[in-house]
Formats: C-alpha cells, sequence, structure tokens
C-alpha cells in the first residue's frame, strides 16, 4: 500500500499560502508509516513549532491499473473517506526556500489520520462531494470536489501514467483554504457530506 498525495488543487489554498498554481497536478508521496487509523491521538512531535492540518477527501483504490483514461477513472475507485495531511509548515517552508523536496515535512510518522471508506456506488456524482473540519468544535475548512483545479477522475489518470496503481493504494485529492495549526489539546473531527467520519486529539 502506498500514499499518493495531490498539492495546490484548490485556489484558495494556494492564495493563502502564497504559492503559484501548476498546470499539471501536483503529486507527493507519504510512506506506510504516515497512515494514521482507528480515531487513534496524533501525538506533535518535539522538532516542529508548526503543525498544520489540512482535510481532504481521500480515494481508496480498488484495483490494479496503469495509464487509466479518464472515462475509466471511476472504475479504479474502491471507496471515499476523508484524511488530515499533517503539514509540518515550518519544515516545508525551510525545504522549499532551499529548493529541496517536501518529504520530510510530510512524510513524517502518523501524519496521515484516514477515515473509514464509504464505498464508491454511494456517490451519485464525483464533482459534488462536500467535507470539512472541525477544531474544539469549530468549523475551520469546508469544501466540495467541485471546487477541484483538477477533478477526482483527473487525478487518477494522470498519476497513473507514471505510477501503476494497486488494490488498497490511498489518494489524498488536496485541501481547501482554512489551514492552520495545532496545538496539544486540540481535537479534530472530519466529516464527509455531513457525516462525522474521522477525529483524533492532540498530545
Amino acid at each position: 500500500m502506498k500514499i499518493l498525495a495531490v498539492g495546490r488543487n484548490y485556489s484558495g489554498h494556494i492564495k493563502e499560502l502564497n504559492n503559484s498554481q501548476s498546470e499539471d497536478p501536483v503529486i507527493f508521496m507519504k510512506p506506510d508509516t504516515a497512515l494514521l487509523k482507528n480515531n487513534n491521538p496524533f501525538y506533535h512531535p518535539s522538532w516542529s513549532s508548526n503543525i498544520q492540518y489540512e482535510v481532504e477527501l481521500v480515494l481508496k483504490i480498488g484495483k490494479e491499473g496503469k495509464s487509466i483514461a479518464e472515462k475509466f477513472a471511476s472504475n479504479y475507485i474502491d471507496g471515499i473517506g476523508v484524511g488530515i495531511d499533517f503539514t509540518a509548515r515550518d519544515l516545508q517552508n525551510k525545504l522549499k526556500d532551499n529548493g529541496l523536496p517536501w518529504t520530510l515535512a510530510k512524510g513524517f510518522n502518523d501524519s496521515a489520520p484516514v477515515s473509514d471508506f464509504v464505498p464508491i456506488t454511494e456517490f451519485s456524482d464525483l464533482k459534488n462531494i462536500s467535507f470539512s473540519l472541525l477544531k474544539n468544535g469549530q468549523e475551520v475548512q469546508h469544501g466540495n470536489s467541485s471546487d477541484m483545479i483538477h477533478h477526482i477522475e483527473k487525478i487518477i489518470a494522470f498519476i497513473s501514467q507514471y505510477i501503476t496503481l494497486k488494490k488498497g493504494d490511498l489518494i489524498f485529492t488536496g485541501t481547501p483554504e482554512g489551514v492552520g495549526p495545532i496545538a496539544i489539546g486540540d481535537k479534530l473531527e472530519a466529516f464527509l457530506q455531513g457525516k462525522l467520519m474521522l477525529e483524533t486529539e492532540i498530545k
């Protein structure tokens, strides 16, 4: 199992971080050791003073495929859930300033909390899926797949040109605006189509 992710896929998030928009999807990876399941707590690492939450729709791949055409891409999705792409923003900015990869800032242990998955058959329109994140009971992020720069089918088709997708792989699809820092004692709750799917406490 591998974890792939899309960066800079919502215009609001691009603006809030003063990033540039890429013509093609920006793809990065997290190791399997980043996966955090079963609503387990997230332990804030001592080496960063600015871990930020980024709530995202997460795709679970249901069968192997490469060079997948967009029109067939949905056939490769087993389910959709929500996840949090924890990012060490201080480290990421340092790496970016030096033209270095984001791996350490994105792929550290437990940096990818993920919910259970809703079967793909329960979604009538992949371009109209809502999701949100509460921090200590207050909504901090709200997104909809309709606002993606690169839609779900394009993401699958694009990645599969370069990397074979296998059953069980996860794809984080990007975050909307509203990202921000976490602190020990915070509680995060992620929703999919209004249903609570994921929660984690910061310790």
